[in-house]
Formats: structure tokens, sequence, C-alpha cells
């Protein structure tokens, strides 16, 4: 049985720690082969960080891995030396000697594949391999050191599992494994036994720091088994269950299609409610009162507000409609009025028109930022309007008119490289009920390094989505939620929408010179920037069989008197925007709401500074 483990840089943070990690890794040596991937010791990366920028406030992105990569180095070293003293055969490796070859991006390559020979032969010689996590190699030509960017020890891991088709990878770390939320925020988060690559995937890219959604995605294309677990006991902590193993080449390792499916649903019906006051309590109140009638909403939308007033808009199944219609109607005098008569009441609006939902999947998409403007080009160029959008880390999801549902699923899957076989209407895609219930909600997180960037009055038409995200992409923007609004204004004659979307901080001043810069060419209105913004989200994979998850997490947030400026949805995630400040208090609402919390408190090792 081969075992691959990681160990971040608070596990190998000093010599005593070092050598207690190279006790548990000896134990396992002596019932399997073992490959173990290292970071750099404790702020290690930090500190050379600092010495960089204290050199040039620009450092030279090759020096710069250059100089960061030195820091596994000396962790794989004295690493190897105390597994040797221990008696048991070691060597310790770089990332270029192991064979990890990368696309030539200086500070963020992606892995092309893995030469496992060389650790074979020593594997076969009974040694433990340690290898330097986070970094790679280029070409035989160039023969660059590269570094793999943010959690490219963990993406170094399951990339090694793969490639060598291992039993299994555990990830080591200072946590007894993956929590219901930041222990740091919420002493009392709960140890999760289980949870899915989807879930996974989810949370880590929503800010759960303990796996990066990279070596997730690795996992999950792969099949590789996953455990996360504590560095300081032998508790078994949360296995990260993927799919079948399935063949798969190992060429291109880490540039998979970013998209493995086209889904599409054509049972929605879209009820909206405009204009209604943008203060607490009131997504609590409407969700609530359609909770009670045991109606299952599938996208909830509300887009930025303008002045005191804003839009919810959410799909139910076709059968649903008319009772959610009721519903509504019956919930709008709870609602309150508007106190600037000029912006007008709230009304709810209904349309009978058929709509259809149609979606991309896929874990590929994670920091790539042209799949979602690849989406809306295609839709554009086959003359197809996209009436809402809605987004996850893992999908983007279209509200369409149903006519065009099949031209759209098969335009997505032509220009994907997807099987017309691959796609699916949701109700047949949809697994079969688990023989244990799914938890509605499995973890929450928060995410305080976004920023909410809107353009007014877009003009609706086919490619304007298109025309916005293709030239974020074009300048390397990811972007996160992105939310394109049900209601339509008359500007100078043209019925336009507003959109807004989430992305880093650090990215917003560019985003927003750039759309500048574009606004007579989209013929948009103004482009309003809000970094003081914080994204809470709660994730499982069994809310979509239990009404009524929406409501409690309005609910929640209302009691705290937090208001909510944005929310986006999938089938099993829902996330809302609340004001910076009140971010860690709307965590902390959202975990009690769902009773998440354990009955001891998890306390983190604070990391040691090495000298």
């Amino acid at each position: 049985m081969l075992i691959v483990q990681k160990y971040g840089g608070t596990s190998v943070g000093s010599v005593e720690r070092i050598q207690a990690v190279a006790q548990r890794i000896v134990k396992t040596a002596r019932e399997h082969s073992v490959v173990v991937v290292v970071s750099a010791m404790g702020k290690t990366t930090d500190q050379l960080v600092k010495l960089a920028t204290a050199i040039s406030a620009t450092p030279n992105r090759r020096e710069m891995d250059m100089l960061l990569s030195t820091g596994e180095q000396v962790s794989i070293a004295l690493m190897s030396m105390a597994i040797q003293e221990m008696g048991q055969p070691a060597i310790s490796m770089t990332g270029a000697q192991v064979g990890i070859v990368t696309e030539a991006e200086h500070t963020r390559a992606r892995i092309l594949h893995i030469q496992t020979d060389r650790i074979e032969r020593h594997l076969k010689k009974g040694k433990v391999v340690v290898v330097a996590g986070f970094q790679g190699i280029t070409g035989r030509e160039e023969l660059e050191i590269t570094t793999l960017g943010r959690g490219g020890s963990d993406t170094s891991a399951v990339a090694l599992a793969a490639a060598l088709q291992a039993d299994q990878c555990e990830i080591y770390t200072d946590v007894p494994g993956i929590l219901t939320t930041d222990p740091r925020l919420v002493p009392e988060a709960q140890l999760m036994t289980e949870i899915t690559c989807d879930e996974m995937l989810e949370l880590a890219s929503l800010g759960a720091k303990v796996l990066h959604p990279r070596a997730v995605e690795i996992a999950r294309n792969y099949g590789m088994p996953l455990v996360v677990r504590s560095s300081w006991s032998d508790e078994p902590g949360t296995r990260v269950t993927s799919p079948t193993r399935q063949p798969r080449p190992l060429e291109g390792l880490e540039l998979t299609h970013p998209v493995d499916a086209v889904e599409f649903d054509t049972n929605q019906a879209a009820v909206s409610l405009l204009r209604v006051p943008d203060r607490p309590g009131i997504a609590a109140k409407l969700f609530g009162g359609i909770a009670l009638q045991q109606l299952n909403v599938d996208l909830i939308i509300q887009s930025i507000h303008e002045g005191n007033i804003n839009d919810i808009t959410f799909t139910v199944g076709k059968d649903s409609y008319n009772k959610a219609i009721a519903v509504a109607d019956a919930l709008l005098p709870t609602l309150g009025e508007n106190e600037d008569p000029n912006l007008g009441q709230p009304e709810v609006k209904g349309d009978e028109t058929p709509i259809a939902k149609v979606s991309i999947v896929g874990a590929g998409m994670i920091g790539r930022p042209n799949v979602a403007s690849g989406m809306f080009t295609t839709l554009a160029e086959a003359g197809i309007n996209i009436q809402m959008i809605s987004t996850s880390e893992v999908k983007v999801s279209c509200v369409i008119s149903a006519v065009d549902c099949d031209r759209a699923v098969e335009a997505l899957c032509q220009h994907f490289e997807v099987n017309l076989g691959s796609s699916a209407s949701l109700a047949a895609s949809a697994s079969p009920a688990s023989t244990i219930p799914l938890p509605p909600v499995r973890g929450v997180a928060l995410d305080r390094n976004q920023a909410r960037l809107a353009i007014r009055h877009v003009p609706d038409r086919p490619g304007m989505a298109a025309k916005v995200f293709a030239l974020l992409a074009k300048h390397n923007i990811s972007v996160d939620m992105i939310i394109q609004s049900q209601r339509c204004h008359q500007v100078n004659g043209v019925l336009c929408r507003d959109i807004a979307f989430t992305l880093a901080q650090v990215d917003a001043d560019v985003a927003q010179k750039v759309l500048e810069e574009a606004t007579d060419e989209l013929g948009c209105g103004e482009i309003v920037v809000n970094k003081a913004i914080a994204k809470v989200s709660v994730v499982g994979a069994g809310m979509v069989d239990h009404p009524g998850v929406a409501a409690r997490m309005f609910e929640a947030l209302a009691l705290e008197k937090i208001n909510i400026s944005m929310i986006a949805t999938s089938e099993i995630k829902i996330s809302c925007v609340v004001d910076e400040e009140q971010g860690t208090q709307a965590l902390q609402a959202v975990h009690r709401a769902f009773g998440l919390s354990g009955d001891r408190p998890v306390i983190v090792p604070e990391p040691v500074a090495v000298h």
C-alpha cells in the first residue's frame, strides 16, 4: 500500500515538531510505502517575502520563485535527517528532482505532469521519499524553477498521489480535520467525519483554509481518497469522498477540461419581488413564508440595491409557480412601503413565459476567468439572451427562454468539448438517494478578502455579459459571484439590467479601470465598487432535499440586524454579501442557527517563528 502524506508549515515549524512528525512517518513506513510532502517551516515564506519587498517594491516573479522555493528545501533536508536518525532510510528531493513539470507561469504555475520513475526507484529500495511541496520545474530546455501559488503544497501532494496511483493521500494540519467553520472565529466549530468533494470545493473556494481548491479539484478528477488529519493526534480526521476512480490521462494533470458537463432544467418558473425595502429581515420574511408552504426554491438572486430598494428573484418548479405567486402576494403587505414615492412601491411580478436554466459544471473552472466568459460568448453567438445569471465556485447557471434551451445545450457542449451524452437534465442527472441522509448544511464559510463591483444599466441584449467578462478574463481577473438582476430599467429608450459580481479585493481597482475605459463600448452606466464587504456562505449537498435552508440563514442574519446586499445560490450553496464589519458576527449567527457547534472548543496552535 502506498500513502502520500503532506505536512504544513505549522506541523514542521520547529526542530521538536519536525522530530514529532518524523516519528509518525516512521511508524507509517513500517507498514506501507510512504511519500512525504512538506511545506516551509512556520512563517518562513512570509519572512522571505518580507526580504524581497525590502529590496524591491515589485520583485521580479522569476526571482521570487527562486527565493521562495528555498523555504521547502530547508524543511525536506531536516525532515529527511530526522527520519534517518530514527533508523528509517529516507531521501529528500526538490520538485525539480522529483520531476514535477509545470507550465512556465512564475508564482502561479499549474502542473503538467510528474515523472515518477525516480521516486518509484527509491520506494522500491524501502526509502521514505521527502518531497518539497509548492514547487516544480519547466520543460527540459529552460529548467526554470516555478512555484504553484497559494496552497501549493496541498496541490503537490494530491498531484503526486494521483501520478503514483497511491492508495490514499493524507493532509496533516494544525486542526483535527475539516471543521464546520473557522475555529479561530467560532471556537465551538465541530469536526466533520466526512464531506463530499463537491462540498469541499465550495468551502475551500469560499475561504476555508484547510484545503486548497486546486488540491480538491485533482482529488475529484482522479478519484483520489483524501483524508485531512491533525499532526498532533491519532484521531481519524475527515474523509473527503471522491467519485469512483476513473481512468484518466496523467498528461496535462492540472490542465484538464474545465467543464465536465452541461446541465439543463426546463422545469423552472421565476417569481420576482421588485422594489422591496432594502433593510434587514426582508429576505427572512419572504423565504420564511415560502418554507412554511414546503416549497422547494432553486435559484435565489438578489442583486445590488438602488437607493433604498432592492429586487429579489427566485425560481421554483413549474407546478409550484401559482402557489409561490400566492405566497409572495400574501407577504407583500408585511414587507412595508418605500419611503421615497419616486422609487415606486413593492410589487410581485410573475412571468408565465417558459424559462430554462442551463449550467456548466466543473471543478476545473476555479481560477480560470475565461470559462464563464466563454459560456456567455457562446450563448451570445447563438443569439440567446441571458435573463439571469447566478454562479458558484464549480457551476455557472444562466436563465434563458425555454425555446432556446436545446440550442444552448448543443452550443455549450460544442464549445467546452463536452459530449452531448454528458449533458443531462438536472432531474435525470440527480444521483440516487443516499442510504444515509445528508445534512442540509455541512459547513459555513466567511470570505473577507472580496470586493463587490456593480455595472449599472447594461443594455439587455445578447452578448453583453460576454463582453464584460471576456474583457476581465483578458486581464486575468477571476470573478466569484456573478448576479444579473431580473428587473429591466428603461434608460434613454433602451432596456437595461444591472450586473454585479464579487472578486478578490486586490483585483478591484484594475477591474474598475478596465471597465470604466470600456463604458462607451459597452453602452453602460457607472461602475460602482465597494471593498468593505464580506461574503458568508452555507454549503451542504443535502439542502436540495430540505426546504427552508435559505429561510433559516436569512432569519439568523435578520435577528442580528444584518442587512443582506446580495444573494446567490446553487444546488449546494447559499451565499450572502454583508457589510465587512458584520462578517464575523454573520458567520457566528449562521453557524449557531444550523446547530453546527460541538461540545468542546478547538484550539489552534500558533505558527512558530523560525530564527
